[in-house]
């Protein structure tokens, strides 16, 4: 079978790569690390994760924050791990409506999370993981201050 070149094809084709690359030229995020070799040397690491506020409309922004406060009201805990943190709520079937709504527009906007909802049996406490690659937590506590502010209170 013979392939045909088609002109509409490879303009959206161009297009979504012109899209793709002005959303990869976001500015990075600059966070201090401490040198071992000497105390008082600081250098800065550049790190890809940047939240990508265009993937939402004003109207999904919206209810995201909504949601994101109701489920700080109800966090139980923050767990850390080794390459994120978990965060403890209450399994309500409310919370888990909230939590599942939430999940999808957090991983639109960051696509680098690898994120999991996780139910502990027989009635036990629900969890949301947000992990990723090295330099992910720094990220996940700066965006996600308040939840662990809360915890300090």
């Amino acid at each position: 079978m013979k392939r045909m070149f088609n002109p509409i094809a490879a303009a959206c084709l161009a297009l979504s790569a012109s899209t793709v690359a002005n959303t990869a030229q976001a500015p990075d995020i600059q966070r201090p690390v401490t040198q071992k070799s000497d105390s008082n040397s600081r250098t800065t690491v550049k790190t890809n994760f940047f939240c990508d506020r265009t993937s939402l409309t004003a109207e999904q922004r919206k209810r995201q924050q909504e949601i994101a406060m109701s489920l700080r009201s109800s966090l139980l805990g923050v767990r850390e791990l080794s390459d994120g943190y978990e965060f403890e709520l209450p399994f309500e079937p409310g919370t888990y409506q909230k939590l599942a709504q939430f999940t999808p527009m957090e991983h639109s906007c960051c696509p680098f999370f690898d994120i999991a909802i996780r139910l502990e049996r027989e009635g036990g406490k629900l969890w949301w993981r947000l992990t990723g690659e090295e330099g992910v937590k720094e990220f996940i506590r700066a965006e996600f201050s308040p939840w662990f502010k809360r915890q300090s209170n």
